[in-house]
């Protein structure tokens, strides 16, 4: 977590809610803008947040969308209470879906979630306790590498 804080807010998000599924990402990715983040940075971090934000729906009962703007990264936290994660070297392979019909019928389930929020993320880690829900953290740097970093 960093020391400074720019920005910070959180959103509530409830499960099987897919009327308004996507909406705290799209609200995210306005105050970005707002805030005069690059686009590639907002790109990046709407596609992590719509992913968290639909298997949040998805998946648990209840959670929250939290993102924090610091100097050099912002971060985002998605916590939620839910039935959790088994298995998650499993549930991080891309293709594999625990989808149920009713979600694959409105075009979710391809397996895609999690890998997409992990490609699109700096910094990514998810912890998850079965019965109980999921956490996770991912991050996207603000500032470019130095060129020693890059090779």
């Amino acid at each position: 977590m960093q020391d400074e804080v720019l920005y910070r807010e959180s959103f509530p998000i409830l499960g099987n809610d897919y009327e308004h599924g996507g909406e705290v990402a799209t609200k995210v990715k306005s105050i970005l803008k707002e805030l005069g983040i690059s686009s590639t940075i907002i790109r990046r971090l709407s596609i992590a947040n719509f992913e968290a934000e639909m298997n949040l729906v998805m998946y648990a009962d209840e959670g929250r969308l939290e993102f924090t703007v610091g100097p050099r990264e912002i971060e985002v936290i998605v916590a939620d209470r839910g039935k959790g994660i088994p298995d998650i070297e499993q549930a991080m392979q891309e293709g594999y879906s625990t989808a149920t019909a009713e979600m694959r019928a409105r075009g979710f389930g391809a397996g895609m979630g999690l890998p997409n929020i992990k490609r699109n993320a700096d910094r990514f880690d998810i912890t998850s306790t079965p019965g109980i829900g999921t956490t996770l953290r991912y991050a996207v740097s603000l500032t470019m590498p130095a060129a020693s970093e890059t090779q």
